[in-house]
């Protein structure tokens, strides 16, 4: 069997004595721990952490004690994760994860400054950059509408040209044909309290399509985390992630990075690829 005679009487004598239930894997955790940081001390950093919002390195300046023992305190008390903490109250930010794709679709919108032909001051440097003098010389901005999956955050993007209720009825009725053909039935759908989501052509979109609506509490974007943090991850993978000459390439990028998004990069919360978590995926979209 490859094992030591002493292993194997070790798995002998614990089926004699308890069967099959005696086979199973124990805990090799010590039944004793001498050296363990003292309840009181445990107590006292936690409160810290949450009264001061700082890492390891200050607590153990203030409190007296090493880094790592401070350090491995937070992790067993689950707050070695500032941004885990709510940031005015400290209090532990309560996540949740819809249990089937469809179940809820987070949708907003992001707005980003178009670029000039040519590039931006990411390509010229903020010293040579153009800065029109007036507004009629900006270039506006481009409208990322977003909806993203809560369940396998699978996302549908486009770019468009504003945020009115129009064009946000538009973007809907082509994101749920979007995930219908990937075999995703949306039943309700989360969004913030804008004009655009408050009025009637949106909500008659969702009314046609058979979906629920549900609002963010107000001044609460951490409700609708999802797509805020998809809008982040975006911005510093797509949109800054090098000089783009001109908007119209910028664009096309767009495209090829979301398909690399829900297919190929693994998402550090579910462990794998959004798109592995759909279910009754046509072959033509795997």
């Amino acid at each position: 069997m490859g094992i030591s005679r002493r292993c194997a009487s070790k798995w002998w004598h614990r089926w004699l004595e308890l069967g099959v239930d005696g086979l199973h894997d124990r805990s090799s955790r010590p039944r004793r721990s001498p050296t363990k940081t003292p309840p009181t001390v445990e107590e006292r950093i936690c409160r810290r952490r949450r009264s001061d919002k700082v890492g390891p390195d200050r607590l153990a300046i203030r409190l007296g004690l090493s880094a790592s023992t401070i350090y491995r305190v937070l992790v067993r008390n689950d707050l070695n994760r500032l941004r885990h903490l709510d940031r005015a109250t400290a209090t532990p930010i309560r996540r949740y994860e819809r249990s089937r794709p469809g179940e809820l679709v987070h949708v907003d919108v992001k707005k980003l400054g178009r670029m000039l032909d040519g590039g931006g001051h990411r390509v010229h440097g903020r010293a040579n950059a153009y800065k029109p003098r007036s507004k009629r010389g900006r270039t506006g901005y481009t409208y990322l509408h977003t909806a993203i999956d809560d369940h396998s955050r699978v996302a549908y993007t486009e770019a468009l040209a504003d945020e009115s209720g129009r064009t946000c009825a538009a973007f809907w009725r082509r994101a749920t044909a979007w995930f219908a053909a990937r075999g995703v039935v949306i039943e309700r759908v989360l969004t913030d309290n804008h004009f655009s989501y408050r009025g009637r052509l949106f909500n008659q979109a969702l009314a046609d399509t058979g979906v629920a609506h549900r609002y963010c509490r107000p001044y609460r974007p951490q409700t609708n985390g999802k797509v805020e943090r998809f809008h982040r991850t975006l911005l510093e993978e797509w949109a800054y992630i090098r000089p783009y000459h001109r908007e119209a390439e910028r664009l096309r990028a767009l495209t090829h990075w979301l398909h690399r998004y829900n297919h190929h990069r693994v998402h550090t919360a579910i462990g794998d690829a959004p798109i592995t978590r759909v279910t009754n995926l046509p072959k033509e979209h795997i």
